[in-house]
């Protein structure tokens, strides 16, 4: 069920309330499971609690007041990289150590019914934004001392772009994942504008609602394809499949024929795309499904591989859900289990590996990941950074707990400060960031 569907159940039961800042859908349930047993390889998939309609628990966004900011692991240090932005969501180093930054929300629609403006107050409420800016912003250190002191617009919606998210440098071509497209511009590193409109690569899936808009980009290692990650269109499928053509997948594009194919399917919502170090393989952070309670399902760590399938919306963690017609039991014994639980609910997005950090050995050989925090779990999850360890084969360590990185992103109150997005290593070795509802960026060190 997706929010559009949400929302005309809720006006017709009349059952919304916005008090004090914060969304309440009937009485939330509580978490009848110790979020630590929602990590790792083996989570706690706990009894189903199938939900009629949605729990909705949206923390108030106050931002960071009187200069409060994130709390770091010990033996780190954080400090604000940039700031000023609007809503910053995902992050792009260059080899020169410039630093891209796409401005960027939900495409901006006409509301149709009182059904469609709940969903889009929900939604401005979770996200903090309701216009996508539409720019891609250059920071630049020029100094060394940690702190963006320069900042271009290197692309506008002049250009071209609509609801833009992922970004990868290809030789002098720059490609962006709009939500509609990959688009492909002229780009000589050091150049701080780029004044060209753009070339269509393929046509990205985006039929209204369009939710999980947002399109992440990586280029393969031979630089000869690219691979783009396109959410569900729905929760699971309730809007029928046809809606659901080449999304839930990771796309293989091949720039020069403007074609492309399904990769890696059954993925619900991948966000973040990154290459682990010692083995190359591709990895993703992918979002789980809603409405099955508190506990269920854990968004994941997971490969990504050609002609794998993890089961949307059929199956999750290789369990059938019954709430999907008709089901499909052929398919059970060719789906993947995901290599790593997230927790449930966390909005699990930036992923970023270790290879460069320079934050200390027991921060070296593992994966950073920005949890952006659950819009619908009570107590809530997420709104935190994390590292997750691996061993020496270059997989998570079974036995290592994740570790938290940035936290401090709610307050005593319960109210967010901040929501974390992307991140990236940046050239000195430090982990940038993004924080979409304050609006800044914050930069990760080794404590001096």
């Amino acid at each position: 069920m997706n929010w559009r569907t949400h929302a005309k159940i809720i006006s017709g039961l009349v059952v919304v309330a916005l008090a004090g800042g914060y969304w309440y859908i009937t009485t939330p349930a509580q978490s009848e499971v110790d979020i630590a047993r929602l990590y790792g390889p083996m989570p706690d998939l706990s009894k189903a609690q199938p939900e009629t309609l949605p729990s909705v628990v949206i923390a108030k966004i106050v931002g960071w007041q009187g200069g409060a900011k994130p709390v770091a692991a010990p033996g780190l240090a954080v400090n604000e990289y940039a700031g000023g932005l609007d809503h910053p969501r995902w992050l792009k180093l260059l080899p020169n150590g410039d630093v891209l930054v796409a401005e960027t929300t939900q495409p901006t629609r006409p509301t149709q019914g009182l059904a469609d403006w709940i969903a889009s107050r929900i939604m401005k409420a979770a996200n903090g934004s309701n216009a996508s800016a539409n720019r891609i912003t250059l920071l630049r250190d020029t100094d060394g001392d940690g702190k963006a002191d320069a900042r271009f617009a290197l692309l506008t919606a002049a250009n071209g772009l609509n609801s833009p998210f992922g970004m990868e440098l290809v030789g002098d071509t720059l490609y962006v994942a709009n939500t509609d497209s990959l688009m492909a511009f002229p780009y000589k590193l050091g150049e701080t504008q780029i004044t060209a409109k753009g070339e269509k690569i393929v046509p990205l899936p985006s039929m209204p609602p369009n939710n999980h808009w947002a399109r992440n980009v990586i280029a393969s290692p031979d630089k000869k394809t690219l691979f783009v990650t396109v959410g569900s269109n729905s929760n699971i499928g309730e809007n029928g499949l046809k809606s659901e053509e080449y999304r839930a997948n990771v796309l293989e594009v091949f720039p020069k024929q403007k074609t492309f194919r399904v990769f890696t399917a059954g993925m619900r919502n991948p966000n973040g795309l990154a290459y682990e170090p010692k083995t190359g393989y591709l990895w993703a952070t992918v979002n789980e499904r809603d409405q099955l309670g508190p506990d269920l399902p854990p968004d994941y760590l997971a490969t990504v591989d050609f002609g794998g399938h993890y089961g949307w919306p059929w199956f999750y963690w290789q369990r059938a859900d019954h709430r999907v017609q008709p089901q499909r039991p052929d398919l059970q014994q060719y789906v993947k289990r995901p290599n790593y639980a997230l927790g449930a609910h966390t909005a699990s997005l930036g992923l970023a590996f270790a290879g460069s950090a320079k934050l200390g050995p027991k921060f070296a050989n593992g994966a950073f990941i920005a949890q952006h925090g659950s819009w619908n779990r009570n107590p809530p999850s997420g709104y935190k950074v994390i590292y997750v360890p691996f061993n020496e084969r270059g997989f998570p360590d079974a036995k290592a707990k994740p570790v938290d990185v940035l936290t401090g992103f709610l307050n005593a109150k319960g109210d967010a400060q901040g929501r974390p997005a992307g991140l990236i290593v940046d050239g000195a070795g430090a982990l940038l960031v993004a924080d979409d509802t304050s609006n800044r960026i914050w930069r990760v060190s080794a404590a001096k």
